[in-house]
């Protein structure tokens, strides 16, 4: 699919940006942490279908921006004792431990996250510490929910990575059938880490999130309207996600 043209406008004072691609329906997002909005439109389409479009859902966009300007962030992580940090939706106490020997990761309780780095390890390589511990976690969390659920939705993941992206928490590229999981989801319980990648599988059958899409996932994960909200409800981290 090739974008033709991305551009800003301005709608009853809300700034959206406009993307013009190769599509056959228009779509609409608001996305964390401050609610910007962003809209997929056809090339047929002109500039004034599309407001029409957008002045049709502002009350959804005004609620959507409302629910994101409540939502608790995180302030920037120091790295330091004392600090809260999460993994798989449960907090944990920081505690940083310096000695002569390999940097590693562990959870001593059900309240205490410990870090072991080497004398003088600043901030940036201790966060990079964590960030391959939570990349590890996934990597093996992963495979055994793929192969549960191919089976269960028909479709076979050829390919699946974990990167950090600050648009979303799951993609998909349908033709190649490999399927990226944000490592946020580390962070996340088990039962969101599963809802993405239910979602991200189920776009193998279906591109779009319409009423066939939601048909498919009520089908496979009946509750997963409950993890979406938990995502919702869920820290924002202090970097400026454009989810």
């Amino acid at each position: 699919m090739r974008t033709i043209e991305r551009s800003k406008i301005i709608v009853r004072g809300i700034p959206v940006e406009l993307v013009r691609k190769d599509i056959k329906n228009l779509h609409l997002g608001v996305y964390p942490p401050n609610g910007r909005v962003r809209v997929a439109a056809p090339v047929r389409l002109d500039n004034e279908a599309v407001r029409l479009a957008i002045v049709s859902r502002l009350g959804w966009i005004r609620r959507k921006q409302t629910l994101f300007e409540g939502q608790n962030r995180q302030s920037k992580r120091e790295m330091i004792t004392g600090e809260s940090h999460y993994f798989q939706g449960r907090r944990f106490r920081l505690d940083v431990i310096e000695y002569r020997g390999p940097a590693l990761v562990r959870l001593l309780n059900n309240t205490t996250m410990e870090l072991r780095v080497r004398p003088g390890t600043g901030r940036e390589k201790r966060e990079a510490i964590l960030h391959r511990w939570y990349r590890q976690q996934l990597r093996e969390q992963i495979p055994p929910l793929i192969a549960r659920w191919e089976p269960e939705i028909g479709v076979t993941v050829s390919q699946w990575g974990i990167k950090k992206m600050k648009t979303l928490w799951g993609s998909c590229n349908p033709k190649a059938r490999r399927i990226w999981l944000n490592l946020e989801l580390a962070k996340k319980s088990s039962e969101c880490l599963e809802y993405i990648l239910i979602h991200e599988m189920v776009h193998l059958l279906e591109r779009h999130h319409n009423d066939r899409f939601k048909e498919l996932m009520d089908k496979f994960m009946p509750r997963w309207r409950l993890s979406l909200d938990e995502l919702n409800r869920s820290p924002l981290t202090h970097e400026d996600w454009t989810y």
